[in-house]
């Protein structure tokens, strides 16, 4: 018997002792259970060490310094500011007619890419679930799942060469079939298709991958019951494989809508230019510009917070009414 037996066989016995004893509460039954585990499966439990360390130090942690944008902070002085200012910096985006603005193009952003982006994912599913080929199955995965991987740097260099002006594979198919060159990256009002189309691109595979996993677990027999009632594969397809997989459609629904306000600014910031500002900015980069580019932290720390709870906010309300219409939420 090697040492852990050992100890697994010690807090085992001392559980079955106090559960024997008059003494054991009801209350503290889950304590030696969670012993046994913790002794038990030592190694799942270490595993889980990083990504908790990793979400203390990187997503808690700084949610302390949310303070500062109710005192005023000066670099090289306190963490956590100098002066308090109360709703100060509130007040001043409220009355900025470039937060307005910039707020305005974010949700007509984040709305275009979830009602255009989100059904594209469960769309893909359903047709791959169709395939009878494996191994084209198994191509049309891996193909779709590349894109994925590429870094957000690299996803803006390809859509900047393939849109050039000149030498461009898009426009030069334009020139050929004897259209006029589009500036795609100078022209505003390319911007947002430009990026929902690229953003669809680029995670379709991998936001389909739930999707796909929840369509293994539909029962087969549903779909020969739906045959020999006569339905064909689009009706098997909508009553069977999208029914099936409602409860997770709704799940990753709510999900999408708490991160409506929170648009990606990385591949905003790569792709705009002045040209395109006035559409393409929003909450993310104008923050950023504030704070890293004109260090006003406290002003740029009370638009980020103001973001957060609208998406707090959006969440809970989504989560309540699909509670509501459905059996499926959140909590």
């Amino acid at each position: 018997m090697n040492r852990g037996e050992i100890i697994l066989k010690g807090v085992e016995d001392i559980y079955h002792k106090k559960k024997k004893s008059k003494k054991f509460n009801i209350k503290n039954n889950s304590s030696p259970k969670l012993m046994v585990s913790l002794v038990k499966n030592w190694q799942l439990y270490t595993m889980l060490l990083l990504p908790i360390t990793f979400y203390i130090v990187f997503m808690y942690t700084p949610i302390i310094g949310n303070i500062i944008a109710f005192r005023k902070y000066q670099p090289g002085g306190s963490i956590f500011g100098i002066q308090w200012v109360g709703m100060r910096y509130f007040n001043m985006f409220l009355s900025d007619a470039k937060f307005w603005s910039v707020f305005k193009n974010t949700v007509i952003l984040s709305l275009s890419s979830l009602v255009i982006g989100f059904p594209m994912p469960i769309i893909f599913a359903l047709f791959l679930n169709e395939l009878k080929s494996l191994k084209f199955k198994k191509l049309v995965q891996i193909t779709s799942y590349l894109p994925h991987f590429l870094s957000t740097i690299i996803i803006c260099g390809m859509i900047m060469e393939v849109l050039a002006p000149n030498t461009g594979i898009i426009n030069r198919l334009i020139t050929t079939l004897g259209g006029s060159s589009i500036s795609f990256m100078q022209n505003p009002n390319w911007f947002r298709p430009v990026y929902i189309i690229s953003g669809i691109w680029q995670n379709l595979g991998w936001e389909a991958i739930i999707y796909i996993a929840a369509l293994t677990n539909v029962d087969q027999q549903l779909y020969e019951a739906a045959s020999i009632d006569g339905a064909n594969k689009f009706q098997q397809m909508i009553h069977v494989s999208l029914a099936g997989i409602a409860p997770t459609i709704i799940i990753m629904l709510i999900l999408a809508i708490g991160k409506l306000m929170t648009v990606g600014y990385e591949k905003v910031l790569l792709l705009y230019n002045p040209m395109t500002l006035d559409k393409a900015d929003i909450i993310s980069t104008y923050v950023y510009r504030l704070g890293i580019e004109a260090n006003q932290y406290s002003y740029a720390t009370a638009i980020g917070l103001l973001e957060s709870v609208i998406g707090l906010t959006l969440v809970i309300i989504a989560n309540k009414v699909s509670r509501k219409v459905s059996e499926s939420s959140l909590w």
